[in-house]
């Protein structure tokens, strides 16, 4: 039988010289995902001779200490097969290629000076990238405006990626972007959501819009409900300081899953122009009805086992308070006021602490329309589900009915689909290297705009405001999360795709 994997893709050219700023150079961002994102684009070839990273921190560093402190970190990963990044040896070439570009330089954010001294050793391109607190955003962005930092010309580019919590809620949101944009054009902010840097999630358009059998039946009149799950087993642990003001909601929903959301729901763009794919993920995330307390559960986990270990409840976890009302948990029922999916509802879930790591969208079909098929016990045939799995195994899968072998005419449910490792060589990849690839390039496809960060806000805040002092429902650590949220569903007749469902 002859291969059918996949293993020659298109040529990429090497992105355009330019240095990469890094504001937080000593921090756990840039050692965790930025400096294996830059490794994987210098191991496929995709930097520039002249490309260079100059990091920025409040602590004192140097060129060499950054160097080995990075290199140790980059090592540890070859031991650690949970990392994000994970590989069996280190390739001193690819390294060496980041290693000799890295220089550093001391500065506290919210001085001038630091930006007088960056202004002084930097020429030509330039990507700024904020992987600090999102307290610094504002600041940063201002001081590079002062200095005169984002002023581009002599076909040179000054381009700034910001990290979320884009805002905390709409006011927020609003605010931080009236700041930025004060300091420069749209086209030069590139807000970044590294669930879009993935593969699957990118390739969610290609099955929709590059198959001709599916997108006639991608509507209302076949389509019944959809679910979104974003389940995690790893719980808050030294993340409490950050954990404990954002939650669950804020955290997850406005951004990674209204993005999984805008991938399956949008229309089809006139073309894949970055504009005309962000206008249509614009519109779509405006008809979401803002979300009512009556369509929403947050819940927390409480001590409960975890792969067989027993793990503390969230009110346990380090610098988390002892009567938390913060959630750990979101079930959502969204309803999308455009014609494709008029009375269709849309459930997102997203937890910690939950019985399986699962990310998925699953489209649930109604029913075939003429019951040829009834069974001699009353019953419907099952119907149509197609799971689209973003991780931990990507691919897709979809439920049909056909006849049982014997010879009465029985239905029986099978399933058919596909793995993406199946067919594709898979290449290393924490989901930071198209992002960081797509910014030096100058494509915006993936990046969120302003108007889309807003209308993404608009929509939850009023749950963030009535939820401001409503309790939590409690779930045990390693359980599909609260029965509320079974409830949520099950007034509905419907019910959640079971977590451990591959």
């Amino acid at each position: 039988m002859p291969d059918a994997r996949v293993h020659d893709t298109p040529d990429t050219p090497p992105a355009p010289p330019c240095t990469l700023v890094i504001f937080g150079a000593g921090g756990d961002l840039t050692k965790r995902l930025l400096m294996p994102a830059l490794y994987n684009l210098a191991g496929g070839g995709l930097l520039d001779q002249k490309f260079s990273v100059l990091g920025v921190d409040h602590n004192p560093l140097t060129d060499d200490g950054w160097r080995d402190d990075l290199t140790g970190t980059m090592e540890s990963f070859t031991k650690d097969t949970s990392a994000e990044f994970h590989a069996e040896r280190i390739d001193p070439r690819s390294w060496g290629f980041i290693r000799e570009r890295l220089h550093v330089m001391q500065g506290d954010f919210s001085e001038e000076a630091t930006f007088r001294d960056l202004a002084g050793r930097l020429t030509g391109n330039v990507v700024f990238y904020l992987a600090v607190s999102a307290r610094f955003f504002g600041p940063i962005v201002k001081g590079l405006g002062k200095a005169g930092l984002l002023k581009q010309g002599d076909g040179a580019f000054r381009r700034v990626v910001i990290e979320k919590p884009f805002g905390v809620d709409l006011a927020s949101a609003k605010a931080l972007n009236e700041t930025i944009l004060a300091q420069g054009d749209e086209s030069q902010f590139y807000r970044i959501d590294h669930f879009l840097g993935k593969e699957t999630v990118q390739s969610i358009l290609a099955l929709r819009f590059a198959n001709a059998l599916l997108e006639p039946i991608w509507r209302s009149e076949y389509v019944d409900h959809v679910e979104i799950t974003a389940a995690e087993t790893i719980g808050v642990e030294e993340r409490g300081r950050f954990y404990e003001p954002t939650g669950a909601l804020r955290d997850m929903v406005p951004n990674h899953l209204f993005q999984l959301l805008t991938m399956v729901a949008m229309e089809p763009p006139g073309s894949f122009d970055a504009e005309a794919v962000r206008d249509e993920k614009t519109r779509l995330v405006t008809a979401i009805r803002p979300v009512s307390p009556q369509d929403a559960v947050r819940g927390q986990y409480a001590a409960g086992r975890e792969e067989g270990k027993a793990v503390p409840a969230y009110r346990d976890e380090p610098d988390v308070a002892k009567d938390s009302r913060t959630e750990t948990y979101v079930a959502l029922k969204l309803a999308i006021d455009n014609p494709r999916w008029s009375g269709v509802p849309f459930y997102l879930r997203t937890g910690k602490r939950l019985a399986d790591r699962h990310t998925a969208i699953t489209v649930h079909f109604k029913p075939a329309p003429f019951t040829l098929f009834r069974g001699a016990d009353g019953d419907e045939p099952a119907s149509n589900v197609m799971r689209l799995n973003i991780d931990p195994e990507p691919g897709s899968f979809t439920g049909l009915n056909v006849k049982r072998p014997g010879p009465q005419m029985h239905l029986a449910a099978i399933e058919s689909g596909f793995r993406y490792a199946d067919f594709f060589d898979p290449a290393p990849t924490v989901g930071y290297e198209t992002l960081l690839y797509d910014c030096m390039m100058g494509d915006p496809t993936l990046f969120q705009r302003a108007d889309t960060i807003e209308a993404s806000w608009a929509a939850v805040d009023p749950l963030i405001k009535a939820w401001k002092d409503a309790p939590v429902c409690l779930y045990p650590a390693g359980s599909p999360g609260p029965k509320e949220a079974e409830e949520l569903l099950s007034r509905d007749g419907r019910a959640w795709l079971p977590l451990g469902k591959k």
